[in-house]
């Protein structure tokens, strides 16, 4: 049998994809910020169609939005957006920490905790929270429902750009990484109600601090 090397099977659509939502995460590219197709082609070497297609991705991850008459911009989020967004992390995540509470085995989150304390000890925002929205994700997979995972997955997408925002600004990482420490041992513990209350200790301070961010956001470009 011939021994080929391995090669790049991703796309440059996929290329662009993954480039423009690494801006994002890093904070180069703005919530309400326009994404022209133009100038990003001619930034990246491509295709206008090849940029077009990779805004698509990006439109389906929820992290640009396409307006009639304005083009594609960075996604913003609303007070409204955030209320729901949060209201429905709690909701999966408290009946993953009962879960938790109640027997199921808290490997993953361990291992999804080490990974976010570990990323704290850099300074790669995007890999940080990262790390931190996969923590949170974990609660919810001790349900052990694929669909409920995917659900969760999809939330915590719509916050990303803002929560990295946050955190930037906050430099509380590493507290985050011993409140979540705290909700782990409530868990094993089998603390159901102390486990829970610190959730949602933890899920009302990270609403107010993007709802902050959206407020100051609004007050210095109240028209867009």
């Amino acid at each position: 049998m011939v021994t080929v090397p391995a090669i790049d099977r991703s796309s440059t659509t996929d290329r662009v994809a993954e480039a423009l939502r690494a801006m994002l995460f890093t904070g180069e590219l703005s919530p309400g910020e326009p994404l022209r197709e133009v100038s990003l082609a001619d930034a990246f070497q491509v295709a206008r169609s090849t940029v077009r297609e990779a805004l698509q991705v990006l439109a389906g991850d929820g992290l640009v939005t396409r307006y009639p008459h304005r083009g594609v911009v960075v996604t913003e989020l609303t007070g409204d957006d955030i209320a729901e967004i949060f209201g429905a992390r709690l909701v999966l995540e408290s009946a993953g920490v009962r879960a938790g509470s109640e027997g199921a085995d808290l490997a993953p989150v361990a291992e999804a905790l080490a990974t976010y304390a570990a990323a704290t000890a850099g300074s790669d925002q995007a890999e940080i929270t990262h790390a931190h929205l996969e923590f949170h994700t974990s609660l919810v997979s001790l349900l052990g429902n694929a669909r409920l995972v995917a659900n969760a997955d999809t939330l915590t997408g719509d916050l990303r750009l803002a929560l990295a925002s946050v955190e930037r600004r906050r430099a509380n990482a590493r507290q985050q990484v011993a409140d979540h420490r705290r909700l782990l041992r409530l868990m094993k513990t089998g603390d159901t109600d102390g486990a829970l209350s610190e959730l949602d200790r933890h899920l009302t301070a990270a609403r107010a601090s993007v709802h902050e961010q959206v407020r100051e956001r609004d007050a210095v470009s109240p028209g867009s």
